[in-house]
């Protein structure tokens, strides 16, 4: 069953960043190699990208090593390990931005003495769900990455939940827009409350599911 939701994790997170692979797709590349005709190289090597940091991610979360800002850029190496190698856990030297977004992104002047802050912060977390979701919030907000910030976050928001006692939470392609403008909308008006909520719906859903699967593997024959 982890399988199962490792790729999905793997599936949705690359899928709202623009990759093209199903999920079918994606879990073929996973599990067998297969690679798919017509489709760029760069996804395939995302999709084994993301799915390796998963698996490192979880180890992490079973683990009583501590979470940090050394943690993060490990998380944003793996996650751009074949696909970019040459921004793999390295801040971003340039200025940030999104297209069509008027979020500004703070100085990358700024950034190093912000993710050291950001580490700290890390590792006084509260164990609840809202704590997690607060800290994806604020690494896309620093956005010291020149790619792979939202995937980065999404996978410290998941390390974070499984530490805690929770399920990993996938914001699924369908979610995007919803996810993006609350997104923008926390970082230009400081209000969190949507993205929260969004969060502790898709949180609420995957437990759900995970009981019903739990349910039916215990009266399966």
């Amino acid at each position: 069953m982890q399988l199962h939701y490792d790729v999905e994790l793997t599936y949705t997170s690359n899928a709202i960043e623009g990759n093209t692979l199903t999920h079918r797709e994606t879990a073929e590349v996973i599990e067998h190699g297969i690679a798919v005709g017509g489709k760029p190289l760069k996804d395939h090597l995302e999709a084994v990208d993301h799915y390796a940091a998963v698996q490192w991610m979880r180890a992490l979360a079973s683990s009583a090593g501590s979470i940090d800002e050394n943690v993060v850029c490990q998380l944003h190496a793996r996650i751009v390990a074949r696909s970019r190698p040459e921004i793999a856990g390295l801040y971003s030297p340039y200025a940030r931005r999104i297209a069509g977004s008027s979020v500004v992104f703070p100085n990358p002047a700024k950034t190093p003495d912000l993710m050291r802050q950001f580490g700290r912060e890390l590792q006084h977390f509260p164990g609840e769900p809202a704590a997690a979701f607060d800290a994806h919030f604020k690494l896309t907000a620093i956005h010291p990455f020149s790619d792979g910030n939202g995937r980065t976050a999404r996978l410290l928001m998941n390390l974070m939940l499984i530490r805690f006692g929770y399920p990993p939470v996938a914001v699924r392609p369908e979610d995007r827009k919803q996810y993006l403008d609350a997104l923008e909308q926390g970082s230009l008006s400081s209000d969190l409350a949507p993205f929260q909520r969004l969060l502790h719906e898709r949180l609420d859903a995957t437990l759900d599911a995970y009981v019903a699967a739990v349910r039916q593997a215990a009266i399966a024959p």
